[in-house]
């Protein structure tokens, strides 16, 4: 099975002891903690050690979507400590200023796809520049954004053929018109699946369907059901359109 569990952010905002509370007892062998305000990260860098995290094959960090540019400049040191544990560092495209500052940190970074309402990130073409300035960079595959950016799911498959090489990890939910995150629903199941063929095996899918504790089983089989293993969609049954007869009801 894939490796599979939430976002803290998804589950309790920035209160990310709880989130993994939350997350006691669950079929989830994956986290992401999330610090998605320049104010949150320096608390949840300071609390890494501390925390229950040994029952998760893979942990990430979900960095803040906006800094401050003198803020950035300093970074590096505050992340040294995870850096040496090989976690993948989500970082928003449109929150760059300095691109020499995390080209130094190598695969370290995990660039994410953006939804519609950002100016850059959304599409191979906005993407490929960044990964071009970043070139050991990684690829964190929001699929619910590259739906809601383009529900016909051509650019999610071009997302993935382009920068499949690069995938650390799928961000995963629904991605409403006003850019909110919300659980699963039978058209983007359906919508996810068509991709999902493309997905390895072995990248782990983060969830960030805003849910629940008692909700977080049940999105957690919505989400395989849109991303199973080996699943190959069926291709559309043959119609002749000059028959018109092919049409009637």
């Amino acid at each position: 099975m894939r490796p599979v569990g939430f976002s803290t952010g998804a589950l309790a905002l920035a209160d990310f002891r709880s989130a993994l509370r939350m997350l006691d007892g669950k079929p989830v062998d994956a986290v992401e903690l999330s610090a998605l305000r320049q104010a949150e990260l320096l608390p949840l860098l300071s609390a890494v050690p501390s925390l229950p995290l040994q029952r998760f094959s893979h942990v990430s960090i979900h960095l803040p979507s906006q800094f401050d540019p003198g803020w950035e400049a300093g970074i590096e040191r505050h992340l040294h400590p995870v850096l040496e544990r090989g976690w993948p560092l989500v970082l928003h495209p449109d929150a760059i200023s300095d691109f020499g500052l995390w080209r130094e940190l190598g695969a370290a970074v995990c660039i994410e796809n953006m939804d519609k309402r950002k100016p850059l990130g959304r599409s191979v073409r906005e993407l490929a520049p960044i990964f071009d300035r970043l070139p050991e960079a990684t690829f964190c595959f929001d699929i619910g954004h590259a739906r809601q950016y383009d529900p016909t799911m051509n650019e999610a498959w071009l997302l993935l053929r382009a920068f499949g090489p690069r995938l650390a990890q799928l961000h995963v939910s629904e991605v409403n018109t006003r850019s909110r995150h919300d659980v699963l629903s039978f058209t983007s199941i359906l919508a996810f699946q068509s991709v999902a063929e493309m997905v390895p095996e072995d990248v782990p899918l983060i969830v960030e369907s805003p849910v629940g504790e008692a909700m977080i089983e049940r999105e957690i089989s919505r989400v395989r059901e849109a991303l199973p293993l080996g699943f190959k969609p069926l291709p559309p049954p043959p119609c002749n359109w000059h028959d018109r007869s092919a049409l009637a009801v």
